[in-house]
């Protein structure tokens, strides 16, 4: 089995990020059990659909992936904002990892981008 993209390096900044959420949310206030759940599901789906898209048959289904990577880097900046706001983070800890998962998301973007116009 193929491999490929542990070598990426969206994939190898999605699991830095999943280890920075991991370490930010023993943090947390343990009452607060829904959205530490809900913060390390969406980061931890990252690199998990960045992972399914290399493994699957055809372009579409690979396509796809990509975006449901995507789409839960963008879930995960509300969830981070929800953070912040609710001061369980700080505003230097928030604009890290927002500045890493816009890093992601653009990545996630241009490899989309190729991964189209290399469609036959």
């Amino acid at each position: 089995m193929d491999n490929s993209y542990q070598k990426l390096e969206v994939r190898k900044k999605a699991m830095d990020f999943v280890d920075a959420i991991y370490t930010i949310t023993k943090s947390f206030p343990k009452n607060e059990y829904s959205l530490i759940d809900q913060v390390k599901r969406s980061a931890s789906s990252i690199a998990a659909n960045i992972a399914e898209w290399d493994q699957r048959n055809t372009q579409k289904e690979n396509i796809n992936f990509l975006y449901i990577a995507k789409w839960s880097a963008a879930e995960i900046q509300t969830h981070l904002l929800i953070a912040y706001r609710q001061w369980f983070i700080t505003n230097e800890i928030s604009s890290k990892l927002d500045e890493e998962i816009t890093i992601i998301l653009k990545m996630l973007s241009s490899l989309i981008s190729y991964k189209k116009s290399h469609t036959k």
